[in-house]
């Protein structure tokens, strides 16, 4: 049954004839003579259970491309990281010249089954090595001198999403990045779908009204049938009306608002619920949040972007062990990822992009470590990439380094316009702004 169909026939059924009451939320009422002229109003369909999903995975810090993807027969590389340097019997050769840090098993068993592509050197001109300046430029797509405060995901919401539910972005975590921020606000982050919910305070005193929970059931639930609070029926939105939505006051605002957070509570923990992951995961923060990511695809929500972060990148001291920690979660993972994903039946849809704000110096430092830099790989995974290096190998030597950092060879512009185009089929130009060379990166 479509879900918005439901909704509109509870409404002429409530509304049309004449049955409107106090009890019925205003902002329903409000949108009455928009659903009474059905046969000219189309829902935007994009709870397609075939559509492509994006997965972005941030790994914030600023991970140190060099050690992570590494030159190993570079003697520029050597001679800058005497310390830090990985030597060929180390790494895990991609070619004869370039190869994975050690402890990116996982990565090298995704990239012999044809599922890992590597693009070197992705940048932007004129980098910025604060971490929160960098994060906001990745983020929002902008120029490094120009400000932003819609998320290159956001406006991809708005440009291809019109009328989706808000859980058509999810960022697992506490709070939705930047780059969910849009002009009509779509998005929800969840750490926990059992926690996702309003929650009962203690039980009201004589004549005090319920709180939590209970309370926002009761206002959503006005005369409503069951099916609209039945997750398994839940679907779209009022926003999935043509045309511009009437004016609404604070009070309608509200309503809505706690009508699409219920709705969104209800659908994540029920598709939470509806799939079991098939592999094992490393016992990790960000394997727990990828095997969330994997029961809710599995599950059949309609999230088209999903978003989570690997924390810790920020090596200037004591770099070796902590990459190593960082990159055998990260590899390992993903590989859990992937694998869960193609038991599930799943694999085919999905896209992973996995970005860090900006790398390290190419020198290293007297604490065992790097200090921020400026451009680094972006890793994409899955079954329908073009596997192998992508890009240009960045030069090392002196001459050619922009104050001792990697000069990019890869607007990271390109890359989303390559995802935007290729994977989401949608205009780069209209969501990034700009015109930027997709990058090719489908098999």
């Amino acid at each position: 049954m479509n879900p918005l169909s439901t909704r509109r026939s509870f409404l002429r059924t409530s509304a049309l004839g004449g049955a409107l009451t106090c009890t019925v939320p205003s902002f329903l009422a409000a949108t009455f003579e928009q659903l009474h002229a059905a046969d000219s109003l189309k829902a935007t369909p994009v709870a397609d259970q075939d559509a492509p999903i994006l997965v972005v995975l941030q790994l914030a810090g600023g991970n140190d491309g060099l050690n992570t993807l590494v030159p190993f027969t570079n003697d520029d590389y050597h001679r800058a990281r005497p310390k830090l340097g990985l030597r060929a019997h180390q790494v895990r050769r991609l070619n004869d010249h370039t190869g994975l840090h050690p402890a990116l098993a996982g990565f090298q068993a995704l990239h012999d089954a044809g599922q890992l592509a590597v693009v070197q050197a992705v940048g932007y001109p004129n980098p910025n090595r604060s971490h929160f300046r960098s994060t906001d430029i990745w983020m929002t797509a902008t120029a490094s001198d120009r400000f932003s405060n819609q998320g290159w995901l956001g406006r991809y919401f708005d440009h291809a999403c019109a009328g989706s539910e808000p859980t058509v972005g999810l960022c697992v975590g506490r709070q939705a990045p930047l780059a969910f921020a849009a002009r009509k606000s779509k998005g929800v982050a969840v750490e926990n779908p059992e926690s996702f919910r309003y929650v009962d305070g203690d039980a009201p005193e004589a004549g005090e009204r319920a709180g939590g929970e209970t309370f926002y059931r009761a206002m959503n639930a006005a005369n409503e049938p069951a099916a609209l609070l039945d997750p398994s029926q839940a679907g779209g939105s009022v926003e999935q009306l043509s045309g511009s939505p009437p004016p609404v006051s604070p009070l309608d605002f509200l309503e809505r608002t706690a009508l699409d957070a219920q709705l969104s509570s209800d659908q994540i923990r029920a598709r939470s619920q509806q799939a079991k992951n098939q592999v094992s995961y490393p016992a990790s923060h960000l394997a727990n949040d990828l095997k969330l990511v994997a029961r809710l695809i599995a599950g059949g929500l309609g999230t088209r972007v999903y978003y989570a972060s690997q924390g810790g990148y920020d090596t200037h001291t004591g770099q070796l062990p902590a990459h190593q920690r960082l990159l055998t979660d990260l590899g390992d993972s993903l590989k859990a990822f992937l694998a869960d994903l193609k038991a599930l039946g799943q694999l085919d849809r999905v896209l992973v992009l996995a970005f860090s704000e900006f790398g390290r110096r190419v020198a290293e430092n007297a604490s065992g470590g790097t200090d921020h830099g400026a451009a680094a790989p972006v890793f994409l995974l899955g079954s329908r990439v073009q596997p192998g290096l992508h890009g240009s190998a960045p030069s090392l030597k002196p001459a050619d380094l922009l104050a001792g950092d990697v000069r990019f060879s890869t607007d990271f512009r390109s890359v989303y316009a390559g995802v935007l185009e290729d994977w989401l089929g949608t205009s780069s130009e209209a969501v990034l702004g700009g015109t930027f060379p997709p990058l090719k990166f489908r098999a």
